[in-house]
Order: structure tokens, then sequence, then C-alpha cells
């Protein structure tokens, strides 16, 4: 079979090719190219060596961008993505194919691109904090390139992805329309690269998994039949993780993460700080048993029994009885990160609460995300040097890593929460041999590990599909692969989650 990105570069016409920079990228052997640097490249093809799991890996890799086509065959928009390959003999067996999404929406592929699957990452401190400035890419010895092909695909409005024209922007901010242009890539990127014959995987992260498990189902109705869904930091069901008036749901959901983070900050009494997996089973069957059932009491709890639930709501958060009742036994995870440190002038994260950072106005709302604040400076800054500088792609378009390119998003919920969990059941009725890996931080205060399982247990499915499910958990956060010991097991957990998934 025909290399992927050469098989890629054939087709497209050498005046659309881009120049390599001037000075060589340490790793990398550079294709000749004929255009001018200012002029955005339709793909960039370029060779490079990297240290994987300790051993030297030979891969190419393609950036570059494909056309979404309406039925009219109009061109509304181009997609860019960041595909890697590791070149294979004519004779060997195919290589699976991984296609990855970050979420948001407005998210581009950057971070499990530049954090975890690709062969280059940011880097980081060891928990994952942000190092000092300048920032640099180093090899990712837990790359998943020495398991699969890769491809990092940014959807419309977010990295280099752009509507063919400003009014059509709107059209691709919303669930459907979202999924069909990434279907409709998935299936483009198949035909141009003759990869129809490969087992086909899709990994997301956030809002990542929420379109994948829309993508799996769309995907078969198209002939794509995937054999695996890697779902990192998920959330299906939007129910799971909204706090609206009346949807009591999130706060049960999200407690167990409330004693993570406690018990990260040493704010639990000495009995739970012990062991952190037996005080959070203690957590989750508390949250699951008592505290929903007094949630689900309301006003009928009397004075007594609401003071016995606030005390052993105090106990398993950190936060003080006092604040627990004053908010109704229902705390949600803003106001937690705002209270859990109040009393040192510090806010903890939201997408990793392992993080924290001075908080300048104690009296108002939380105005951001300390795990944003860590991680937007150095994800920013390596992806527009990497893209240039190593991978030859030129292009004065701002790369929006998070955020800035899309409008406001089209839930498509009427009188009803954003649920894609009944998507990815269809698919896997469908495709009996889809199998699903789930993993989730501890630490994470957006997509609590909590809300997760209970979504992954109320999907509907029977005996036989639940046993196409893993679920994994880590002692990170959100993106639970900027800490390095995590990282390592991700990796690790998705290559016999691959391996085990081909055996069928």
């Amino acid at each position: 079979m025909v290399p992927v990105l050469l098989f890629a570069l054939a087709h497209i016409p050498a005046s659309a090719t881009a120049a390599p920079p001037e000075s060589k990228p340490q790793g990398a052997e550079h294709q000749e190219t004929q255009n001018k640097p200012s002029a955005p490249a339709r793909a960039v093809v370029t060779t490079h060596k990297a240290l994987i799991g300790g051993k030297e890996i030979s891969y190419q890799a393609c950036a570059g961008t494909l056309p979404v086509q309406n039925e009219a065959g109009d061109t509304e928009a181009d997609i860019f993505y960041v595909s890697y390959s590791v070149p294979q003999a004519a004779s060997a067996k195919p290589r699976p194919l991984l296609f990855v999404f970050n979420g948001g929406p407005g998210a581009a592929s950057v971070w499990l691109h530049l954090g975890a699957l690709g062969p280059r990452r940011v880097q980081m401190m060891p928990d994952g904090s942000m190092p000092a400035p300048p920032f640099h890419l180093v090899d990712n010895a837990s790359s998943w390139l020495d398991v699969a092909d890769l491809v990092f695909v940014d959807p419309v409005g977010t990295g280099y992805s752009r509507a063919a024209k400003p009014e059509l922007a709107k059209k691709f901010s919303a669930v459907q329309a979202d999924i069909d242009s990434l279907g409709r890539f998935i299936r483009l990127y198949l035909t141009r690269n003759g990869r129809w014959d490969v087992p086909i995987y899709l990994v997301g992260e956030s809002y990542g998994t929420f379109r994948c498990a829309g993508l799996a189902e769309h995907l078969v109705e198209h002939g794509v039949a995937l054999n695996g869904v890697i779902l990192v930091s998920s959330v299906l069901n939007m129910q799971t993780i909204t706090f609206d008036y009346g949807n009591d749901l999130p706060y049960q959901l999200f407690l167990p993460s409330y004693t993570a983070t406690a018990w990260y900050h040493h704010k639990l009494d000495p009995e739970l700080q012990a062991d952190l997996g037996r005080t959070l089973a203690q957590a989750e069957q508390w949250a699951a048993t008592e505290y929903l059932r007094a949630l689900n009491q309301g006003d009928r709890l009397t004075a007594a029994e609401r003071k016995a639930i606030a005390a052993k709501m105090a106990r398993f958060t950190g936060l003080s009885i006092e604040l627990v009742e004053n908010r109704n036994l229902r705390v949600d995870n803003r106001d937690f990160a705002r209270e859990l440190l109040r009393s040192e002038g510090r806010v903890v994260g939201l997408m990793d609460s392992r993080f924290n950072a001075e908080n300048p106005e104690p009296g108002k709302h939380l105005g951001f995300d300390a795990t944003v604040a860590n991680i937007r400076p150095p994800f920013t800054s390596a992806v527009n040097a990497y893209l240039r500088e190593e991978l030859g792609y030129q292009s004065d378009l701002e790369y929006f890593v998070l955020g800035g390119g899309i409008g406001r998003w089209d839930w498509e919920a009427k009188n009803s929460y954003a649920d894609t969990s009944e998507n990815l059941r269809d698919a896997m009725v469908k495709n009996p041999y889809l199998k699903v890996m789930v993993a989730s931080g501890l630490f994470d205060l957006a997509t609590p590990h909590f809300a997760t399982d209970y979504t992954v247990a109320h999907m509907g499915l029977g005996t036989e599909l639940r046993r196409n499910v893993s679920v994994k958990r880590y002692r990170s956060g959100h993106m639970m692969y900027l800490e390095t010991e995590s990282l390592a097991q991700l990796k690790a957990d998705a290559a016999e989650f691959i391996r085990q998934s081909l055996k069928q």
C-alpha cells in the first residue's frame, strides 16, 4: 500500500505546497518544495525521527487541509489537520488509523497533539504545571505513533480551519453540522489516502468525546465501521454537568471529585487523608445513596436531617458546614473551586484541581480557570513554532487554540439536554465489534469521573455490549496527560486497548 502522506502529496499540485523553513529543524529531513513561505499550504510532507518507548521511530508528517463540500460539490470550509504515519513494507499488516479531536466546542487538536499522542510534546513540569518561558518541545516517549498512525483534526473555527465565506461560519457552530463536516472529512481522508481497508479509531477529549459519540453512529450509517473509540475526560450527556435550577443530578456526580480535590490539598480529616482510593469509594457510595436521597427530599428535609447531611458533606469536601448549609446542600463546581482555598487567598483549577492560583477578587464569581492559565501560553507558543519551523506549514492566519474562531454554539436541544450517549449505544448495536475505552481524571472538575460512570451505566447496553466498554482512572485532571506518570499510563492503557480490539 502506498504510504498515506506520500500518496496525499502526489495528488496536490506543486504550486500548492509550501517552502521548507530556511533552517533544518533538529531531527527532521524536509523534502524540497517550491512555493513561497507566505502562501498557505494545502499540504506539506516532512520526514522525522523520534525516540518513542525507548526505540527510534522514523515517520512522515503531513500538515494540510481538506475541503468540506456540500451535496452540490461546493466547498463550504477547509479543515486543517496534521497526520503522522510510519512507512511500512507493502506486505506488512495495515496499521491502525486514529482520528483525534479535542473539545470546547472551539478547541483545536493541539492539546492531545502536543500534549499526549503526537511524537513531539510541550515540555511541562513533571506535575504538568507551566515552566518558565520561553517554551520548548521534546520527543514524546509516550507517543501513540508506535501503535497507530495519527490524524489530528481541527474542526471548522479552530486551528487553521475556516469556513469558505464569513456567512458560512455560523453553520458549523452546531452539534449536527459539526458531526457532518467531520464525517465528510474522515471519508475524504480515507479516499484520498487509500485507507478504507485499515482498522479505524476515534479519539476525543472533553466535547471531543461528545462529537466522537455522534460521529460513531454517523460513520457507521455511511459505511465506516469503527474498531474503537477512546473517550478522554468524557461528557456525553450535558445534564450530568449542567448546574441548572431544578437539575440536582450534577451535585451528587461532582461530589467525589470535590473529595479527591480536598484530599490533594490536604483539607480532609486525617482518617480520609490516609488512602485516596478508600476515601473515594466512601464518597461515591454516600453521594449515590444518602446524599442523593437528601437532594430528592428537597424542602421536605427536617432541620436535623439537613444539619446531618451538611456535616457529612463538609467532611467529604473540606468545606465548612455553614457554607454547605448556606448553599442549600448544593455547591456547584465554580463555587467549590473558589471556596476550598479561600483562607489562603487561592482558587483551584476547574479542569485540573491540583493547580491553583491567586484569587485577586475573592468576593466575585470565579473569572478564570487556573488550569487554562497554566496551559494556554506554552501550548499556543509551541504549536505556532512547531507548525512553521518543524513541519514547514506557513500561514498568516491565527491558529485558534481555544476559542476565538466560533460564535455561539447551537446545542440543538429543545426542552432537554444535549446527549450523544444514545448515538454511541446505537453505533455499538449496529457494529457489535466496536470497543470503547473511557479515561477519566480524578481531579477533573469539568467532566468528573463519577458523571462519566453514571452516563456509561445509563446507556442501555445489553450484557454482551457492556463487555465492550472499559473504564480507566488517573490521578490527574481533565488533561491527565499533563502529569508524567498519567501520560505514560494513558499510553499503556490505550496501546493495550487497541491491541485487544484487534484480536477479535
